[in-house]
């Protein structure tokens, strides 16, 4: 996957063990991505060469995951951040409220890593998800993908990463039925199908902010078939 004139994406690793990033760091660079590493103390600098992910190991108990995705989400709005948590029992929610774009728990196989790190580089780079955005008057809800901000009758919401990725896949097939299944595939790739009681969670926060009676949802809305399709209207 190249980038602007062929050149290959940039992906930051913030790590304060660099023993447990090396594999990573090596499997990245060996499928031809650039890398640059930092420690929490050096984010601001390292922002600054514009990279276009953004892997985050928290996996060392020292290492204050969640404060350090707020700090990189209000440093960088809408690059992708992908976090790697130490244990399957972490409760993943913190992160992606602070701001994560995605998360993969150790131990891991590196080719998923790889296909989600693909997944969102592809992501930041489609034309149609970066154009979304609600241009009627008379539609409730707006979403503007540049400046990252939903709308609902004229007053902000404030959505997570994720929420908003998840509103961004309704609003490309507006008025059309998605599967739980294409859903899944658009937000995290193929092979995903069981994440769907998370999907449904992520969908229900959804309504509670975008809704007037989420138990009646006018936007979101489901089909017999248990299907999603969304309504700007």
């Amino acid at each position: 996957m190249s980038g602007p004139y062929g050149v290959q994406p940039l992906i930051l690793v913030v790590e304060d063990d660099p023993q447990l990033a090396r594999p990573i760091v090596s499997a990245l660079a060996t499928h031809g991505f650039r890398i640059l590493r930092a420690a929490p103390a050096t984010l601001v600098r390292s922002l600054g060469h514009d990279p276009n992910l953004i892997l985050v190991d928290a996996s060392s108990p020292a290492f204050d995951g969640v404060g350090l995705t707020a700090q990189l989400r209000d440093l960088s709005s809408s690059t992708p951040i992908i976090v790697l948590l130490a244990e399957p029992t972490d409760d993943p929610r913190p992160i992606l409220d602070a701001g994560a774009s995605d998360y993969i728990v150790r131990p891991f196989a590196l080719s998923d890593l790889l296909a989600r790190v693909r997944v969102w580089l592809r992501q930041g780079a489609k034309g149609p998800m970066q154009q979304v955005e609600a241009h009627r008057p008379h539609e409730r809800l707006r979403i503007d993908r540049e400046r990252r901000t939903v709308l609902v009758e004229g007053r902000e919401v404030h959505l997570t990463p994720l929420e908003f990725k998840l509103l961004l896949v309704l609003a490309q097939n507006s008025g059309r039925s998605m599967t739980e299944e294409q859903i899944l595939t658009a937000l995290w790739g193929p092979k995903t199908s069981t994440r769907k009681q998370y999907l449904r969670a992520h969908v229900r926060q959804l309504r509670q902010k975008l809704e007037r009676e989420p138990a009646h949802p006018r936007h979101l809305v489901a089909d017999t078939a248990g299907n999603y399709r969304l309504k700007l209207s």
